[in-house]
């Protein structure tokens, strides 16, 4: 048996920057990161494996580097059981290791549904492995139908790089809503990116499900509650993931009405030298402090600075999750942060919104130059945003992080409107013309009178 000081278990977003966290905090502790996978995938660069990129191994984190660097031990191998009286934690190769404290980032696994023929070859759930990427990708180069299960934002993505990749081939995204990423975006920014996987000759189709997937070895058929049928030869099941809470659930951890790990606002589960961060962790909403089945990146990180810094003093505690989110369709960016138009009145806000569209450059001839439209949601009563959508210039993916700062501060739309922006002509819109500050003010306006 091998001692440790701190134990992380999971090596992907979460679990390296709890590590890296925990030894910036806690300098003299022996720190060991187990992961059960030789090569972690970085999560939100899958789709683009399968044209951009092109290869699984050019799409992946440095975990062991920066382990390394940061005076890690990293050890490849599966958790079976956590022993919380003893404080041990038991693998698949039966070692054992000792813990102070434990951080739990093993993540997420795919929703895969229980429909008739999702065993059949070339049905694939997206599963976080190089190995398993790079098997799924020599299948695709020789699949000529595509049907994508999910038009969120891993749906709509992988339907695009596998026009890329394969422009003569037919791509169908089958999608439950109304409309694609509606989870995300209001309906008219819905509408945009829609527009935009047509014009690629992609296949949307939207308000259907799947009933059954057919064929004999391998997929022929994706058969819709309609009574459509469209030919398919492979089938990617993009439908979202849920907490990995196995592992937790055995070892007796309570798991929260979001089926996570059960964490308080230190990430503590309900064993006090255990935490856990990330998508296996429980989550609420900044807003309400209702459960929220967000899963994101920039959310397992948060959680695990928080997390990775509190393990021997508590001194971080997690507000809860914004969602801020962007993607690229069509040589266009998406983003939102917070709540769209429909959420909030859903959640019983009186809102009003402002929006502001500019170039992102002063004067529009200078190189670079595109359209950037900022739509901001703020509360009526209180002015307090609440949520924000940007669509347009490259540049709108770092300005929803900015959104999302501010709503993390609970900003008013005045804040905003006197918020002093650095601005330059090679670089942003004029400060006249400012979209983050213009949107506020036209909002500020409608409160006003």
């Amino acid at each position: 048996m091998k001692e440790y000081d701190v134990i992380v278990i999971g090596g992907s977003a979460a679990g390296v920057t709890a590590a890296i966290t925990a030894r910036k905090y806690y300098p003299n502790k022996s720190i060991l990161m187990i992961k059960n996978v030789k090569s972690v995938p970085i999560p939100c660069g899958i789709p683009y494996i399968f044209g951009t990129v092109g290869d699984p191994m050019k799409n992946l984190l440095p975990t062991d580097t920066m382990m390394v660097s940061n005076k890690v031990d990293v050890v490849q191998d599966e958790v079976i059981k956590i022993n919380r009286d003893f404080k041990l934690v038991m693998t698949k190769t039966n070692e054992s290791y000792s813990y102070q404290k434990l951080v739990l980032a093993n993540g997420s696994v795919p929703i895969i549904p229980s429909i008739s023929g999702i065993q059949l070859q070339n049905v694939f759930p997206i599963v976080k492995d190089a190995e398993y990427l790079q098997m799924m990708l020599e299948a695709t180069k020789r699949a000529n139908d595509f049907v994508i299960v999910g038009g969120g934002f891993i749906g709509v993505e992988m339907a695009e790089e596998l026009k890329k990749m394969r422009p003569e081939a037919r791509v169908s995204v089958v999608e439950m809503q109304s409309h694609c990423l509606q989870l995300v975006y209001d309906s008219d920014f819905c509408a945009i990116a829609e527009k935009a996987l047509a014009e690629q000759q992609i296949n949307l189709m939207t308000n259907e499900t799947v009933s059954a997937i057919t064929g004999h070895d391998h997929v022929e058929k994706v058969l819709l509650a309609s009574g459509k049928e469209i030919p398919a030869d492979c089938v990617i099941l993009g439908i979202g993931c849920v907490s990995n809470t196995a592992l937790a659930h055995e070892a007796g951890l309570k798991i929260g009405p979001a089926k996570g790990i059960l964490v308080n606002r230190h990430m503590q589960t309900a064993d006090a030298n255990i935490f856990a961060c990330g998508d296996c962790a429980d989550k609420v909403s900044f807003f309400d402090q209702k459960p929220s089945g967000l899963k994101l990146a920039s959310i397992a990180t948060q959680e695990a600075r928080i997390a990775g810094a509190n393990l021997f003093n508590l001194r971080r505690i997690n507000s809860g999750a914004i969602g801020i989110f962007s993607t690229f369709i069509g040589k266009k960016t998406f983003a939102a942060a917070g709540l769209t138009e429909r959420e909030a009145q859903g959640r019983g806000y009186q809102i009003v919104m402002g929006e502001a569209e500019a170039i992102n450059r002063h004067p529009g001839g200078m190189p670079g130059a595109e359209g950037l439209k900022v739509r901001l949601i703020f509360e009526a009563g209180s002015k307090i945003l609440l949520g924000g959508q940007i669509y347009g210039a490259a540049s709108g993916g770092e300005l929803i992080n900015v959104v999302g700062a501010l709503i993390s501060q609970k900003t008013t739309a005045e804040d905003i409107v006197l918020f002093q922006a650095g601005t330059h002509p090679a670089l942003t819109a004029s400060p006249v013309a400012y979209q983050l500050v213009n949107a506020a003010e036209n909002a500020l306006v409608k409160m006003t009178f």
